[in-house]
């Protein structure tokens, strides 16, 4: 068996099979010359492909600035593939999946899950997203169109998914972390561009990450009432780590943080309001509530519910589609169709605003209004006939989450992937060593 394993032959074949499925796999069949360099690796030896490494002789001192290279270039030509066509590390910056993932929890992304997309931007540096030293870190030189390899299913209703920030195409450089389009709403483009630019342009593989879950997939009817979600008539807010704000009243003095922490509350934010008496928006899961309620100082405990006109700064300005005739606050949404690929819609005045960007944008075609008229590439058009998928996000943490009840869907192209294991996790409002989340180590999401 050693000799067997240390056989060139046998070494090329398993290489060699293994490469050809990965050509297979990618559907490019120019990448069957890299054949020749696997043969000349393991049976010819012609050209000396890690021209970068020193054979040394024994006894002979180590070039440590060599070494360092060597590990590099290795780490490069292993890892790269891997991020790009299995792994991707992710790091959770916000609380809007709280507490199903929390802030400050590192996660590996898998791709096969859905299909590995390629990359759009080919030329980029590796390890970073989209910017480094604030510059951008890729290159425009060369250009490719979506394209997706064949993965192991594709997104489930349920499913917690990794994905590219639909509206991140457009970017202020001022105000990186902001939603473009919002600002334009509430500010006017031009006071926008003048105040908080000059605008970044992003492909969509370049757009910012985001992590939510999906409560709708294509060909589904969403409805929210009264904070909860409802799928083609059923509830689906069955998840554990859903939770929402409640108004919590006491007789007059605090919680005990350790009671709190033991609920699952997250000191960060909340606040003691002397006058309610209690704690105004206090996010808890359905778990959190009955043990919040068992406390002997709490007199009540009210799930926070928004009505029309939502309360600030939730106006229609900020809800999807952006339009006041819908009359939809973040807890009393819908109902809303998630357009599927090949599904046609009838397009009024009235319902264009949900599928204007959807037309427009991520579809590519002109789209005007002319006398109450709407053309579409020019031509008079009635329907519309849909070419992607397209998926309704939300956040586990109703109350604090932008997802897709502030900026719509999200196409197909913009999958990422799905997160896979919580490999650690730190408190950001704690000090070392007390900040790691032991009990989140290692585990599967």
């Amino acid at each position: 068996m050693k000799e067997l394993l240390h056989n060139k032959w046998f070494r090329f074949g398993v290489w060699g099979v293994l490469y050809l499925l990965w050509v297979i796999w990618l559907g490019n069949y120019w990448w069957l010359l890299g054949l020749i360099v696997i043969f000349d690796i393991f049976i010819t030896k012609k050209v000396k492909w890690a021209f970068w490494k020193k054979n040394y002789k024994e006894g002979e001192k180590h070039n440590v600035w060599l070494d360092w290279l060597d590990a590099i270039i290795f780490a490069v030509i292993v890892v790269v593939p891997l991020n790009i066509f299995i792994l991707q590390a992710f790091r959770i910056p916000s609380s809007s999946m709280e507490s199903t993932l929390m802030t400050g929890d590192y996660l590996f992304v898998g791709k096969l899950a859905y299909g590995p997309k390629l990359p759009e931007r080919p030329l980029s540096i590796p390890f970073v997203h989209n910017t480094i030293f604030g510059k951008k870190s890729y290159s425009d030189l060369i250009k490719r169109d979506y394209r997706r390899l064949a993965g192991f299913g594709h997104v489930k209703r349920g499913d917690i998914v990794v994905f590219n920030f639909p509206h991140g195409d457009t970017v202020l450089s001022k105000l990186p972390a902001d939603d473009y389009y919002t600002h334009v709403r509430f500010n006017g483009r031009e006071y926008t561009e003048k105040t908080y630019g000059p605008l970044i342009v992003r492909p969509v593989d370049k757009e910012d990450n985001y992590v939510k879950r999906c409560v709708a997939v294509a060909g589904d009817t969403l409805t929210v009432r009264d904070g909860e979600a409802f799928v083609n008539g059923e509830s689906i807010d069955t998840y554990p780590g859903i939770q929402n704000t409640y108004a919590v009243e006491t007789t007059g003095s605090s919680i005990n943080p350790k009671i709190l922490e033991d609920a699952g509350v997250q000191a960060a934010g909340l606040w003691f309001d002397a006058d309610l008496p209690g704690y105004p928006a206090m996010s808890l899961t359905a778990e959190g509530v009955r043990k919040i309620q068992a406390v002997a100082n709490v007199k009540q405990c009210t799930r926070n519910v928004d009505v029309y006109p939502p309360d600030y700064p939730d106006s229609y300005l900020m809800l999807f589609p952006f339009a006041e005739n819908f009359r939809w606050t973040r807890d009393n949404y819908g109902p809303i169709y998630v357009p599927a690929k090949g599904d046609s819609v009838t397009l009024t005045l009235e319902n264009l605003p949900l599928y204007r960007r959807i037309i427009s944008v991520y579809e590519g075609h002109t789209l005007e209004v002319q006398d109450s008229t709407i053309l579409i590439d020019g031509m008079p058009a009635e329907t519309y006939t849909f070419e992607m998928d397209y998926y309704f996000m939300m956040g586990d943490n109703r109350h604090n989450s932008l997802d897709s009840r502030y900026w719509g869907f999200v196409p197909e192209n913009h999958i990422v992937g799905k997160p896979r294991v919580v490999w650690f996790s730190k408190d950001l409002n704690k000090p070392f060593p007390r900040n790691i989340r032991w009990n989140r180590l290692l585990k599967f999401v």
